[in-house]
């Protein structure tokens, strides 16, 4: 679920972040090698176009400047994923160039195990299920968005399980198997229940890439990056990010 990038964004995220320490976010766990942390909604994970020193590696970098600040821009300062703006939850930074180069193969390797909580208007075609559409990135104006092809794109896979229903909405968990752009949203759009709060991606609908009115508060995204599995020493470290009330499985 990785901010779109471009040739501007990259130019500023090889600039050493400054240190924010109003921005510093909750460290969920760490170790000699790793950081997680919890990314609030409504931030950007690193600087780049319109964001460059209000971001979640600002925030940490008035935590953990000394060990992040030597990996550099090559290792992206630790940052081994990121989230969309739009959505909360568990981002995970390395703390050396060992733990980062592990980590980067881990993620290669699809060892990473990722768990999001999303509430969908709506429910999904069956209580649990997958979804193999393909995706292929595209850009519209300045924004990139996931499209579903009728033949080509890169091989795309998320798994729900129903939580609850609330309403005429549905609370579900979703592993993305794969790594691809939006791809939660944009299949869940696909499946006829798109992600409450969700302006981009709409059921039987091309991908919206208008922008609010002028003084209009967007919906919240009801997405959350809820619980994290990665390799840590000789085991496997599962953290979790506290969800949001309204994401929350058992309100």
């Amino acid at each position: 679920m990785g901010d779109a990038r471009t040739r501007h964004d990259d130019g500023l995220a090889r600039r050493r972040p400054v240190p924010r320490a109003d921005l510093a976010p909750v460290i969920l766990h760490e170790s000699d090698a790793a950081l997680c942390v919890a990314k609030p909604a409504g931030m950007v994970t690193q600087p780049g176009r319109g964001h460059v020193d209000d971001t979640l590696l600002n925030g940490v970098f008035a935590l953990r400047s000394d060990a992040l600040g030597q990996l550099g821009a090559d290792r992206d300062w630790g940052l081994r994923h990121r989230l969309d703006r739009e959505v909360s939850g568990c981002v995970l930074l390395a703390k050396t160039v060992a733990a980062y180069d592990a980590l980067r193969g881990a993620f290669e390797c699809r060892e990473i195990g990722k768990t999001y909580l999303a509430m969908v208007a709506g429910s999904p075609p069956s209580p649990e299920g997958s979804c193999s559409r393909s995706i292929r990135e595209e850009i519209r104006g300045a924004m990139k968005v996931a499209l579903l092809p009728v033949r080509g794109g890169e091989s795309a896979l998320p798994r729900w399980r129903t939580v609850a229903r609330r309403g005429g909405n549905t609370l579900l968990e979703v592993e993305p198997v794969t790594g691809r752009l939006h791809q939660i949203r944009v299949h869940m759009a696909a499946l006829g229940c798109p992600i409450v709060g969700d302006r981009v991606y709409r059921a039987a609908a091309p991908p919206n890439t208008s922008a609010l009115p002028r003084g209009r508060t967007p919906e919240p995204l009801l997405l959350h990056a809820w619980r994290l599995a990665y390799p840590e020493g000789t085991g496997q470290r599962v953290t979790e990010c506290p969800p949001p009330e309204a994401l929350r499985p058992t309100a």
